[in-house]
């Protein structure tokens, strides 16, 4: 049995890459000029009640910093005051119990870049496990479960093109891929091309999600997944220009072979996100610490607008060799 040899790569923009890996640890970088100017104002409201003392752009830029140098919340105030201190800055800074407070009333958006209308967008779906509660590995595997374990789900939308996050979604970790992916594709502004994600989103419902906004699917089919033609009790629950794709591509696979379908079509790019789930453990960690679930939301929501900030300043552009 003949194997293809592994195909090498080579980084091609390395020092613009390089400088984008320094300046990810620049406190500039998440400290912008505009923080600075509404720190010390007091934002007055029509509400009864005393105003808020710090702006919510202050309280956002406090929780990136937490989240980009790992931070707890008292070491947070520390961080903060060093900054006020090094810059000669006659700022009061907010103590822990009032960042953490504040986070519940913050409306922080995904990070996004702007799309050329013309473009094709290509997107990847998958999903991963964040801990909230538990032992570490190393511990189950020597000694078993002594202590309850908790997680919770992410899922992702990455542009294959630019690998920007452009919908993230928290879950239970009860929730199927295929049930997460509705509200993944309400969150993604604009036109879609193709949506690349594993077996876990060959459903029916996810056909015709896609359908809806014109795009095409690409999920391989479970090995003994049959066709509607097939199908003795016809309980699908589509329409017909979604089952008929969905037949298309069983169909392929049969005739080509799985390994070959896959090829041709495309679908290793799935593999893009693999990568951005990797970043964002190796980078930001693979526990939330928060324990309620509107803050968790929040928290992974801030983890992966940090991720797309970072991949602005630069990724790195390989080419076969």
């Amino acid at each position: 049995m003949s194997t293809e040899p592994k195909k090498s790569y080579r980084v091609r923009n390395w020092k613009e890459y390089n400088k984008a890996l320094v300046e990810r640890g620049s406190i500039t970088l998440w400290i912008s000029a505009d923080v600075l100017e509404k720190w010390g104002q007091v934002k007055k409201t029509d509400k009864r009640g005393r105003p808020k003392e710090y702006a919510d752009e202050l309280i956002t830029c406090a929780l990136y910093l937490k989240g980009v140098y790992h931070l707890t919340f008292r070491g947070l105030e520390g961080f903060l005051g060093s900054v006020v201190s090094l810059l000669n800055l006659n700022f009061q800074v907010p103590d822990y119990s009032t960042i953490a407070k504040r986070r519940k009333t913050l409306n922080v958006t995904l990070l996004k870049e702007k799309k050329d209308e013309k473009e094709n967008v290509h997107i990847l779906v998958d999903s991963t496990g964040l801990k909230i509660l538990g032992e570490g590995e190393w511990k189950v595997r020597q000694h078993g479960i002594l202590k309850k374990r908790l997680w919770r789900k992410l899922h992702l939308a990455i542009n294959q093109t630019t690998q920007m996050i452009e919908a993230v979604e928290l879950t239970e970790l009860g929730i199927q891929d295929c049930e997460g992916f509705s509200n993944l594709l309400n969150k993604i502004e604009g036109p879609i091309d193709t949506i690349i994600g594993d077996g876990a989103y060959d459903r029916f419902s996810c056909y015709e999600e896609i359908t809806k906004r014109g795009g095409t699917g690409i999920f391989p089919p479970q090995h003994n997944a049959v066709t509607s033609e097939e199908r003795t009790a016809n309980k699908k629950k589509a329409s017909a220009e979604a089952v008929a794709k969905r037949d298309n591509i069983i169909k392929l696979c049969r005739s080509l072979g799985r390994k070959e379908w896959k090829k041709q079509v495309g679908y290793h790019r799935r593999s893009l996100a693999e990568t951005g789930m990797f970043r964002i453990k190796t980078i930001l960690g693979d526990k939330l610490s928060s324990r309620k679930m509107e803050n968790q939301v929040l928290e992974s929501t801030l983890w992966c607008t940090i991720l797309n900030q970072m991949t602005l300043k630069g990724m790195p552009k390989t080419e076969t060799i």
